[in-house]
């Protein structure tokens, strides 16, 4: 874990002028049809079509832009399975900085292309019998890189939150913000967002039902490790919470809900027939929770962060079959 203090509102804030220019400021969308469904007015934060597909590019750039000169010129070393593994290499390419990348095997094909694509060097392991975490440790000591992983950081955090900043910014407050959980940086740098700019909204984050190590973390009050889910959302299949993220959460998280593979493949469907959007199932999780009924919010405004877009195209013709 990183030495750094506990991220606040204010580096949201700064976090926000340090991505300017780089990150793009995405679209919030709305849907008649999506409304009539659940009786609420819905706000749609459209991270997927941030630059690599996803908002971890903010949390990413954010982080390298805080890098030393000595920093620099090692590199940044990180673990994913794909879309923070996208975002590191993206943001080192503009940072003129060397990156290497921890991804696992079975990853999907085109976030590992896309991975490689940005200059990225790739080193695979087996996600069911190797440990992501002390790999990267490991070559992080050995090459003298700054590791930067995937949730569990202040920069990271700070700077998934400024999606949420943005999208408060445009809608003004609302009653509901739900947000997509992995790791848990995204849900931490919205909820910190959300305390600052709309104190009486309301902070849901939905994952996996079949990794809901975060649900059992907030109901046990510490971090709960669970086994690698097996789920679709394989960007949310992590294993515990971070513990940057974790007294965030406890604090400004109302509670956290799942939903199913099988809800994700339907909140895929709305998104290509009704918005004309490509979203990845992992992207797919706050929506799903609203748009399937997981927590009534009829008559409320609701903020949903679409968190990425990055699906391997014959993977999503199989979704939508």
């Amino acid at each position: 874990m990183s030495t750094l203090p506990a991220p606040t509102y204010a580096d949201v804030a700064d976090a926000a002028e340090h991505i300017a220019g780089a990150a793009h400021r995405t679209p919030v969308m709305t849907s008649r049809t999506a409304d009539a469904l659940t009786g609420a007015s819905l706000f749609f934060k459209c991270e997927n079509f941030q630059r690599m597909g996803a908002f971890k590019f903010r949390g990413a750039f954010n982080a390298i832009s805080h890098f030393t000169e000595s920093q620099r010129q090692a590199g940044v070393l990180t673990f994913s399975s794909g879309n923070h593994a996208q975002a590191i290499a993206l943001s080192a390419r503009i940072a003129g900085i060397k990156a290497t990348i921890i991804m696992p095997e079975d990853a999907p094909a085109a976030k590992m292309e896309a991975t490689r694509g940005y200059g990225g060097e790739v080193i695979t392991y087996d996600r069911y019998t190797g440990n992501r975490e002390e790999i990267a440790a490991r070559l992080a000591q050995e090459r003298d890189m700054t590791l930067i992983p995937p949730y569990d950081h202040p920069h990271v955090i700070a700077g998934q939150g400024t999606s949420a900043k943005e999208l408060i910014e445009e809608t003004g407050p609302l009653d509901y913000l739900f947000v997509c959980l992995g790791g848990g940086g995204l849900l931490a740098g919205c909820a910190l967002a959300a305390a600052e700019l709309s104190p009486s909204c309301t902070v849901i984050g939905v994952e996996p039902e079949a990794g809901n190590d975060a649900q059992q973390s907030l109901e046990r009050g510490e971090i709960v490790h669970i086994e690698v889910p097996r789920t679709i959302a394989d960007g949310a299949a992590s294993t515990h919470v971070g513990e940057y993220n974790f007294p965030i959460l406890k604090r400004y998280v109302d509670r956290v809900v799942t939903v199913s593979d099988d809800q994700l493949v339907q909140t895929m469907k709305f998104f290509a027939q009704r918005m004309k959007m490509v979203v990845e199932p992992t992207g797919c999780l706050a929506a799903a929770a609203v748009l399937q009924n997981i927590l009534p919010v009829k008559g409320k405004r609701v903020g949903i962060i679409v968190s990425g877009g990055n699906v391997d195209l014959a993977r999503l013709a199989q979704f939508l079959a």
